[in-house]
């Protein structure tokens, strides 16, 4: 059987980083450090400069997982980019990150599936190799939701940041490392309490994001915590099994909710939500990336990833590190 491994992870954020306590002076958002703490874990954001785009970042951030994987460019058969804040309607931004690592082989494409679209990126990155379409493969979640954000609207503006992280995965057999499997679905009657009200690009566009908060956390719990079970039952596994829950970093409430359904320990959830705000499709690569620069994750845990967004859609992938 081939398994798609993840030989190295990624990331990069913006130089420009605004502490809740900043908000107000720089955006003119009437708010607290307090009240936004209390309410999502959030004490900090990254803002992307204006030359910055989500190509721009999205390529850095897979320069750094090329490097650590130890993974020339001109290996990589396919980058497929997750994300909700493109460059431009067309091309698709993953042929700008192409273009960028000066890569001139194999395939490029998009993913939107808003917060999610890491984990369904993964699911068709893993399906493409296992049909042996790519044997290596760059997969990227990158975001510029500052870009699309309504700064005059402190329940929804205070919770986004911008960022990019990535994953090379490269096709092995004979081994029991990598993705075990990927579990996606949407529901498309819940699309409007998430959406970008008109078109979007990360260097530019005139839709902006309207969130119905409360509906989106009344399903996100439920539903995360079911996805996950999905996976670990798909493989024959329990809770006693997973080392780590990787999950996308939107809420802290939900965050630890969903360690406390899993029965982990705190220190065995990653968490960035603090200090990275929610980047969207960028936040799981992100928050992986740091964890296994930091050496948390070590080779051959089982983790979990799971997100959910806009569509609804939401996922899981079980994954052994």
């Amino acid at each position: 059987m081939i398994r798609s491994v993840i030989a190295g992870c990624g990331s990069y954020l913006p130089e420009r980083c605004v502490p809740n306590t900043a908000l107000a002076a720089e955006f003119g958002i009437e708010t607290s450090d307090e009240w936004i703490t209390e309410r999502t874990g959030i004490r900090q954001r990254y803002i992307a400069a204006p030359g910055e785009s989500a190509s721009s970042m999205g390529a850095a951030a897979a320069r750094q997982a090329l490097e650590r994987a130890g993974i020339e460019a001109s290996q990589v058969d396919a980058i497929i980019v997750a994300t909700a804040t493109p460059d431009s309607a067309f091309p698709a931004t993953a042929v700008r990150v192409q273009q960028q690592l000066g890569i001139t082989r194999g395939f490029a494409f998009d993913i939107a599936a808003a917060c999610t679209g890491f984990v369904y990126a993964l699911g068709v990155a893993d399906a493409l190799m296992k049909t042996g379409q790519a044997r290596c493969a760059l997969v990227i979640g990158t975001e510029v939701f500052s870009r699309i954000v309504d700064w005059t609207d402190r329940g929804t503006c205070v919770l986004f940041g911008d960022g990019a992280g990535a994953v090379v995965l490269t096709a092995e057999q004979g081994t029991d490392r990598g993705i075990l499997s990927t579990h996606l679905h949407s529901d498309g009657r819940h699309g409007d309490i998430l959406l970008v009200d008109g078109g979007a690009g990360s260097t530019g566009g005139t839709g902006l994001l309207r969130m119905a908060g409360k509906e989106v956390f009344r399903h996100a719990v439920s539903k995360l915590a079911a996805v996950v079970d999905e996976a670990l039952a798909a493989n024959g596994l329990g809770h006693a099994d997973l080392r780590w829950l990787v999950p996308h970093q939107a809420n802290l409430r939900i965050i630890e909710a969903m360690g406390k359904k899993l029965n982990l320990p705190r220190e065995r959830v990653v968490v960035t939500v603090d200090r990275h705000a929610n980047t969207s499709a960028a936040s799981i690569p992100l928050a992986l990336a740091e964890a296994a620069g930091r050496g948390l994750i070590e080779r051959g845990d089982l983790m979990a990833l799971e997100a959910i967004g806009g569509g609804l859609t939401w996922g899981a992938a079980l994954v052994r590190f």
